[in-house]
């Protein structure tokens, strides 16, 4: 927050992007799945927000054509979901096995991603959709994983 009022408060045309969970090729369930690291952690109410790469791309290229000073924008796609249900999902795609749900409190974790669950990131991503006129191509991580797989990922 100190970051993004330091920057509004340049005087420069700066716009805010709050950025969801980025993922793309190299960067995905899938690639967990085929590592064999991937874990289906089930935590209650947890929902996570997400953006494909290619979807951010587009967000940020629009807003260079729509410049709108001092705006904050949240980047994600439109649909919230648990983090198991992802990687459940991805492991269907490719025809693998569905890990087995883990219990956070007993899930493997670094640190750094045990404090990713320190709270649901359920974010709204109408500003970009309505101020900035962006159509998402990926609009749930179900399409981005297809767009990923579909392109030899």
């Amino acid at each position: 927050m100190a970051a993004e009022r330091a920057w509004l408060a340049t005087g420069l045309p700066v716009a805010v992007f709050r950025l969801a969970g980025i993922y793309g090729p190299g960067r995905s369930a899938f690639d967990r799945l085929r590592e064999g690291r991937a874990q289906r952690v089930v935590k209650a109410g947890q929902v996570f927000s997400r953006i494909h790469v290619d979807d951010l791309a587009a967000v940020l290229r629009t807003s260079m054509e729509r410049v709108a000073p001092g705006r904050v924008y949240n980047v994600a796609d439109d649909e919230p979901a648990p983090p198991q249900d992802v990687i459940a999902y991805a492991a269907g795609l490719l025809g693998m096995a569905v890990p087995p749900e883990v219990a956070f409190e007993a899930a493997a974790l670094s640190p750094m991603a045990r404090s990713f669950y320190a709270e649901s990131k359920r974010v709204s991503n109408r500003r970009i959709k309505e101020e900035l006129g962006v159509t998402l191509a990926c609009p749930s991580y179900r399409e981005g994983l297809r767009a990923i797989l579909a392109a030899g990922g």
